[in-house]
């Protein structure tokens, strides 16, 4: 199916896609990014290397992926998906499907041979490995049957290309109607006014306190 993430979106509930928790995700998600762009240049290997011909079967790898993260009766549930890509599955298949409809890259397509090319699903998947975990390329290859090369290119354009579509709105410094907005949203949850950007009150738990300081803020 040539827009398999479409089918499965369509299937999930979109009800979270617009919830100021993948907001924030996402605003996360495109500073890694841009970072990553940024840096390309600079880890670029200019070497020529020989290539050694390894046959994967990239649809197997496609198969299992889908069973463990996205069919209906998945190994993993949400909460698992969540903890392991560092996004809701709802979050990612919204940003699949953008991708998708957007750029040829992240399209699925067939070689010259005949063979099938990465999915969607594998390429989201090793771009946002990559980011969430800060792996080498090299390290998806068992799971994704996908090449070094192959794995930063994803990496590269799934940042590229997610600035391109999200950028100007998460990306953008706030007007002062965000700001506004923020202040008011901050009050109405946390009952103090004025503490945009502060988080001396979001009460994160410091699971390596040292026993000196025990009870001290609490």
């Amino acid at each position: 199916m040539n827009n398999f993430a479409d089918s499965i979106a369509s299937s999930t509930s979109d009800d979270d896609d617009s919830s100021d928790e993948d907001d924030l995700v996402v605003h996360t998600l495109l500073s890694l990014a841009r970072n990553r762009v940024q840096q390309r240049g600079e880890s670029s290997n200019t070497e020529k290397r020989h290539r050694i011909l390894i046959v994967r079967d990239r649809m197997a790898a496609h198969e299992l992926l889908v069973r463990d993260y996205f069919a209906l009766d998945s190994l993993y549930d949400l909460s698992k998906f969540e903890e392991r890509f560092r996004i809701s599955r709802n979050l990612f298949l919204r940003i699949a499907r953008d991708l998708e409809n957007n750029y040829e890259f992240f399209q699925l397509r067939w070689d010259a041979r005949g063979k099938r090319g990465f999915s969607i699903l594998q390429k989201c998947t090793a771009a946002l490995r990559q980011l969430a975990y800060g792996i080498a390329a090299d390290a998806l290859d068992e799971y994704l049957k996908m090449s070094e090369r192959t794995g930063q290119e994803c990496a590269y354009l799934f940042c590229e290309y997610a600035i391109e579509l999200y950028g100007d709105i998460y990306l953008r410094h706030p007007t002062r109607n965000d700001i506004e907005q923020l202040y008011a949203a901050n009050e109405a949850k946390h009952g103090l006014p004025g503490k945009l950007g502060s988080i001396y009150c979001t009460h994160w738990e410091w699971t390596n306190c040292p026993n000196a300081w025990r009870g001290q803020f609490t």
